[in-house]
């Protein structure tokens, strides 16, 4: 992955995650303050609920107060105080009065509990009202509930109970309301809200029990049993609970039901009468969530778009000039000092564009100083060399020369007394003469042919071909070097050698000049055999690895010292008594011109291994090495 892409995956993921922390946030925040708000507004509701339903059983009192004002009630209080008294004209007063105030339930009570007449059964006329504990207690106070046995069945409704006559024998006026569908469509409910009724009657939850003015009369199909763990909950505490009921999988249509408890009269076990359920619609809280997440997801995603165009100009603006950089390293790499990057601007990149260019610049003229150095260093070197190895052969020319002319100086011609010599002692000088003479002439002869090799040496090395490349097998090579040695491994019994030959079967060939490789490895053989002077074991290896051809020629010699591997490979060191330190330096230049490379490893005492890494495709490879050059 380029650094153009990585700052771009950087610059995006920070962008992503902040506008998501954002947005997760925001959407935190704004679900608490809604939930604050909902439950402040749920909690209104509730109470704008229970004043309704305190007002709904106000009119219930004012109904029946009304009744137990009226003059025709009154005239029959007044009627059934005398002795003897007559209840059968009133059999049906309470059912015309309940018509006329508008309650479901009215009933007219003596004072020893005997209904004298009843609106909503009139079958209970002349038997006692046992459902009321006391009438006495329950007049003239506030409404409560109670269940009223009626023929069809046991209801709910809202009661109250007035006293009308004479102090001691009063008559108790029992009015109601049904708590019914019609009650619970007439109380005054904001949109959104709606009010259910769930009767109290048995052991068990029954969808029967059910009073909801929006489902029909009915209807089997009503969803209640989703309400059975919020009413099973009530019932066991008596105590007001809530709940989201979950209607469908759609989140619009969930409701926050409040239980109201709704008990009897008394003061002591109260009994559970009913369960007032106030549902209050989610739509708009869910719908405003929606709302939310989508403006969040709109910003997020523009966000996101305008980071990601952003951070790509940004990205563009800073890898541009690095990657201008990474192509004119590679340049300087590859042998062109002469690049240059264009610096503009001010920035930091700016100043690493300066810098690079100000080194390049100072490697330029490091490298001519350099250059200049080395230059001056080899002409040193090769002069110390050269006056090292031509001394040795002047100084036996110089004694040769200088016996010669005492020989001469000391023959017949060069007498003292000027007088022709005797004829037995000049023969005598002129063998000696011409022995001294014959002598001196093979000297001559042999150290102007060291002079000779010397300067031939040094010529061979001053002009070393060119490879003619073609394909060669080098594990022939490898073998033809060992058998060019094999006399001299086995030439003495404490100084015998071991070859071990480690050649891969499956070696590719390699595009080489045969013999300059040749050359070079019995080079390295020839440097192998003279580190083992006690005998040892040499090891020729050839093996391919990734795309490489590898040559090693290891021995088990002395070893070198990291110094000495240094500089094995300067030309005209060498760490021998003899020798011109060439060979390795004639080796490395032959592998070079292959476009490989050659290492020493050696420690002392653990002998030495040279590696010879040559590639397979040689041509492409001195077509790279000549154009950095």
């Amino acid at each position: 992955m380029t650094f153009r892409r990585k700052l771009l995956l950087v610059f995006s993921v920070t962008v992503c995650v902040s506008v998501l922390a954002v947005t997760l946030l925001v959407s935190a925040v704004t679900r608490r303050a809604f939930d604050r708000s909902e439950d402040e507004r749920t909690a209104g509701l509730v109470a704008q609920f229970q004043r309704e339903f305190n007002h709904q059983g106000e009119g219930v009192v004012r109904r029946v107060e009304a009744v137990a004002r009226s003059e025709s009630v009154s005239r029959m209080a007044a009627a059934l105080n005398r002795k003897p008294a007559d209840d059968g004209p009133y059999f049906e007063s309470a059912k015309t009065a309940g018509e006329n105030a508008q309650l479901d339930f009215l009933e007219f009570i003596q004072s020893d509990g005997n209904i004298v007449s009843s609106a909503q059964w009139p079958a209970k006329f002349g038997y006692p009202e046992t459902a009321i504990a006391s009438l006495a207690a329950s007049a003239d106070q506030g409404p409560f509930l109670k269940q009223e046995e009626l023929q069809q069945g046991t209801v709910l409704g809202l009661f109250a109970v007035r006293a009308v006559g004479a102090a001691e024998n009063p008559i108790y006026v029992v009015g109601g309301r049904r708590l019914d569908k019609d009650f619970l469509a007439s109380l005054d409910v904001l949109a959104g809200m709606r009010a259910l009724l769930y009767q109290n009657r048995g052991e068990r939850f029954s969808r029967e029990m059910f009073v909801d003015p929006s489902v029909p009369n009915g209807d089997t199909k009503h969803p209640a049993d989703k309400l059975q763990a919020l009413i099973d909950a009530v019932r066991q505490s008596n105590q007001e609970s809530a709940a989201i009921v979950h209607w469908s999988n759609n989140a619009a249509e969930d409701e926050l039901f409040h239980a109201i408890p709704l008990m009897g009269p008394g003061h002591k076990n109260r009994p559970l009468l009913g369960i007032l359920l106030i549902g209050n619609s989610r739509r708009a809280y869910v719908q405003l969530m929606r709302r939310i997440r989508f403006a969040a997801l709109m910003a997020g995603g523009g966000g996101i778009l305008l980071a990601i165009l952003l951070s790509s100009w940004a990205a563009a603006r800073v890898t541009r000039p690095v990657e201008q950089l990474a192509a004119a390293a590679r340049e300087v790499g590859g042998g062109n000092w002469n690049v240059r990057v264009d610096a503009t601007g001010h920035d930091e990149l700016a100043q690493l564009a300066d810098s690079f260019n100000h080194m390049t610049a100072e490697l330029l003229a490091q490298r001519e100083r350099l250059l200049q150095a080395e230059r001056v260093a080899a002409w040193r070197e090769l002069a110390r060399r050269l006056a090292h190895e031509l001394k040795n052969p002047l100084f036996p020319l110089q004694l040769t020369m200088e016996n010669l002319i005492r020989a001469r100086q000391q023959g017949p011609s060069s007498s003292s007394s000027g007088q022709a010599p005797s004829p037995d002692g000049s023969g005598h000088a002129m063998e000696q003469f011409d022995e001294v003479f014959r002598e001196s002439a093979r000297t001559l002869l042999a150290e102007i042919a060291n002079l000779k090799e010397i300067i031939n040496r040094f010529s061979d090395f001053a002009r070393m071909p060119q490879p003619r490349l073609r394909s060669v097998q080098l594990n022939e090579v490898v073998r033809g070097a060992s058998q060019l040695f094999r006399a001299r491994f086995v030439a003495a019994e404490h100084s015998k050698i071991v070859c071990d030959l480690d050649l891969d079967p499956c070696l590719p060939p390699v595009s080489a000049d045969p013999e300059l490789m040749h050359r070079a490895i019995s080079n390295l053989v020839l440097n192998a055999v003279d580190a083992m002077p006690q005998g040892g074991k040499l090891t020729l290896r050839t093996r391919a690895n990734d795309g490489k051809v590898i040559i090693e020629v290891a021995d088990s010699g002395a070893g070198l010292t990291p110094e000495e591997c240094e500089r094995i490979f300067t030309p005209y060191y060498t760490s021998k008594q003899h020798g011109t330190g060439l060979g390795l330096a004639i080796v490395q230049s032959v592998v070079s011109d292959h476009g490989g490379r050659i290492r020493v490893q050696s420690e002392p005492g653990h002998g030495t291994s040279f590696v010879v890494e040559l590639p397979r495709n040689v041509n492409q490879e001195l077509e790279q090495t000549a154009a950095g050059v």
